[in-house]
């Protein structure tokens, strides 16, 4: 993108502010005292003059919020009546939060989800499987409703065990499933040439779409299907996709979202090549904004001036961790276990010895024929290379590790 077509994004984007903020004054009042307090008003002239202006908003602020005006907290900009959607937040980093969405909110994030279709190439010949559970959470039911919304024969796989889930997909002859990566990964370990009609696996939930031995690892899995990456949170909504033309690169709806990526510790600005905190402020979901939301997502910021995410979502500000001096993000864990042959499963053990992080392995091979002597030279040689360290790996019985449906949990704190 130019610097003058994205020139013409900033002013659509800086119209869209407008709107809002006179939209939040005075109905919002979790945002109405911020915004008064900072100066910022809906004749704000420019996205860097927002930018200065107003603070960041944190997890920890609207998790305060809602404890201190349960249920729903105060970041409501309709009454309670005009409100049609519930989801809350997975919990997997701090309390669960509930989210409320007006109709116009909840179409908005829809037609986010169409833009990702679009990129992936989905059209209204596919049939596809919702590979999720029924629940609270946010992302299954914004893409099954796009999906249904584009003409799609959606297969809703919630309550389902992965054979269950396999059987309708061969019967129906479904061509895109959507899932977290790790999921596609166990089911395609089962699906074998049965699922050949698969030819696209959009994926979410984590950052192995975006990391090129999981999409590999995924791919082998699922012979003649493609990977694609997409990424969102209940707090914000679906938020960015794959750029078509690079794989493991993410390009964020900038008609949806202003983004940023700041330094988490000092919250100046990242520039391209860096690797930052991304922050938020989503633009059409009136209901239940966010401004300057600290999303706690580490990232790689590539090309200027669009943010674009190089290697998608590296890891979350609170899972790094530092082993003798070396910062470690899951992501790259992820990449080296999963480039490793033989591997079917494995689980991060880290403990504090001394006052030290220490860190082990887990590992779950394919099968009984795999050398187990191998795969542990193959994954110590490899540490040494990417992180130089020296990481303890032991081989666990075949099925002794646990499989996940949605967010995987493999790091494993004692």
């Amino acid at each position: 993108m130019t610097v003058s077509d994205y020139e013409q994004v900033e002013a659509g984007q800086l119209a869209r502010l407008r709107i809002l903020l006179d939209a939040l004054i005075p109905n919002n009042q979790f945002y109405t005292p911020i915004l008064r307090a900072a100066g910022v008003t809906p004749q704000i002239q420019s996205l860097v003059e927002f930018q200065q202006r107003m603070p960041l908003t944190t997890k920890q602020q609207i998790i305060e919020d809602h404890l201190a005006h349960p249920p729903y907290g105060t970041n409501l900009t309709c009454r309670i009546k005009d409100y049609s959607r519930y989801s809350q937040t997975s919990g997997s980093t701090a309390q669960p939060v509930r989210w409320l969405d007006t109709d116009a909110s909840w179409k908005w994030m829809i037609d986010i989800w169409q833009t990702v279709f679009d990129s992936a190439g989905v059209t209204s010949d596919d049939r596809v499987m919702f590979a999720f559970s029924f629940g609270p959470f946010i992302g299954f039911w914004l893409a099954f409703e796009a999906a249904v919304a584009r003409g799609c024969l959606c297969l809703p796989g919630g309550g389902l065990s992965s054979a269950a889930r396999l059987q309708i997909m061969r019967d129906n002859r479904v061509t895109v499933l959507c899932c977290t990566p790790t999921y596609a990964l166990h089911l395609g370990q089962q699906a074998g040439a049965d699922a050949a009609d698969v030819r696209l696996i959009i994926v979410a939930g984590e950052p192995g779409g975006s990391i090129a031995s999981v999409r590999r690892c995924i791919e082998a899995n699922w012979p003649g299907a493609r990977v694609f990456d997409h990424h969102g949170m209940t707090e914000v909504g679906p938020v960015s996709h794959e750029d078509p033309d690079r794989s493991g690169v993410l390009r964020i709806v900038t008609a949806a979202f202003i983004a940023e990526v700041i330094d988490p510790v000092t919250g100046m600005p990242i520039g391209p090549g860096g690797i930052g905190e991304l922050v938020l402020t989503n633009l059409g979901r009136t209901g239940s904004p966010l401004l300057r939301y600290r999303t706690g997502d580490m990232v790689r910021r590539t090309d200027a001036p669009e943010v674009v995410l190089d290697g998608g979502i590296i890891g979350r500000v609170d899972d790094m961790i530092t082993i003798r001096g070396v910062n470690v993000f899951p992501s790259v864990i992820d990449e080296i276990v999963r480039s490793c042959p033989g591997v079917m499963e494995y689980q991060v053990h880290v403990c504090t010895r001394e006052a030290m992080k220490q860190m082990s392995l887990l590992v779950e091979l394919k099968n009984s024929s795999v050398d187990r002597g191998l795969v542990i030279r193959t994954l110590d040689t490899a540490f040494r290379s990417v992180l130089s360290l020296r990481i303890p790996v032991r081989v666990v019985e075949p099925g002794s590790l646990p499989r996940f449906e949605l967010k995987a949990k493999r790091w494993v704190s004692s």
